[in-house]
């Protein structure tokens, strides 16, 4: 069975998981999705003609979906540097979810995307920093013993 070899893989599986998940609910059961969005979904007898909003929902699944596999893959290989380059973008990400939320483009509710996004950014960053760490304590422990 393929697993994570480090604990920055763990935190970037974690994620992937996540978001392989609710990109197979957006795709599978978009209204449930758009409900915990905080978004009015209407009956399918009543929405207006040029009501792209199932459209652009997919498309928002599908490419979740996709990044959950980026993760995953990214985690059972551990491919270290894709683990910096995801802090950077989470963070990006918060940042831009959040500033949609105070411009009141985007409802409260999308700042439990930006809270999700940045967190998981920082356990990222503490995950690496951590092992760097730990792997520089146990070179110094080394180079003192005389090995």
């Amino acid at each position: 069975m393929y697993s994570p070899r480090s604990i920055p893989g763990w935190t970037v599986a974690g994620f992937g998981a996540t978001a392989l998940v609710l990109g197979a609910i957006g795709l599978a059961f978009p209204e449930a999705l758009l409900a915990v969005l905080g978004f009015e979904t209407l009956p399918a007898a009543s929405r207006a003609s040029g009501d792209y909003t199932r459209v652009f929902l997919a498309s928002s699944a599908v490419a979740s979906l996709n990044m959950g596999v980026y993760y995953l893959v990214a985690a059972v290989t551990d491919w270290r540097p894709f683990f910096a380059f995801s802090v950077v973008f989470r963070m990006v990400t918060c940042v831009v979810f959040t500033a949609l939320v105070v411009a009141d483009v985007a409802p409260a509710r999308f700042l439990a995307v930006a809270l999700w996004e940045g967190v998981g950014g920082v356990v990222t960053a503490a995950a690496i920093w951590y092992e760097r760490r730990r792997a520089a304590v146990g070179q110094v422990a080394t180079a003192d013993s005389g090995h």
